[in-house]
């Protein structure tokens, strides 16, 4: 099988499963699901990117899968659009606000998060702790 279709099929299977997680966080916690999955999507793949794919932990095909596939599915611009222009035509401005910078700085936060732990993670292991 080519890596084309490795990385399509890869794709494909994690997005099922990174769309039905947001789903469901969705159904959980509603809007609060939204920044969830954001927040937990930043910091995955700041990490997923700067310990595994940049150590050459995994496979090609899975490493596509798991960051265009999983964590592209389960974060949302899109939703989390909606969701602040929902807060922004009901009159909710500052909730709106609120929305806005939990939502971007927070997901500053988890990349640097994500990045800074697996920077230290990679460090321990090469003995430069």
């Amino acid at each position: 099988m080519s890596d084309k279709v490795k990385n399509y099929l890869s794709v494909a299977f994690f997005a099922f499963f990174g769309g039905i997680s947001r789903y469901y966080l969705g159904k959980i916690w509603q809007s609060s699901g939204t920044i969830v999955a954001n927040l937990a999507g930043c910091f995955l793949l700041a990490f997923l990117t700067c310990y595994v794919i940049e150590r050459d932990l995994l496979a090609g095909w899975l490493n596509v899968g798991l960051g265009t596939g999983f964590i592209g599915a389960f974060t949302t611009f899109s939703s989390f659009t909606v969701d602040f222009m929902k807060l922004v035509n009901a009159h909710h401005l500052i909730h709106a606000m609120v929305y806005l910078s939990i939502s971007i700085l927070g997901g500053f936060l988890c990349v640097t998060l994500g990045y800074i732990l697996a920077s230290r993670l990679v460090k321990k292991e090469k003995g430069e702790f």
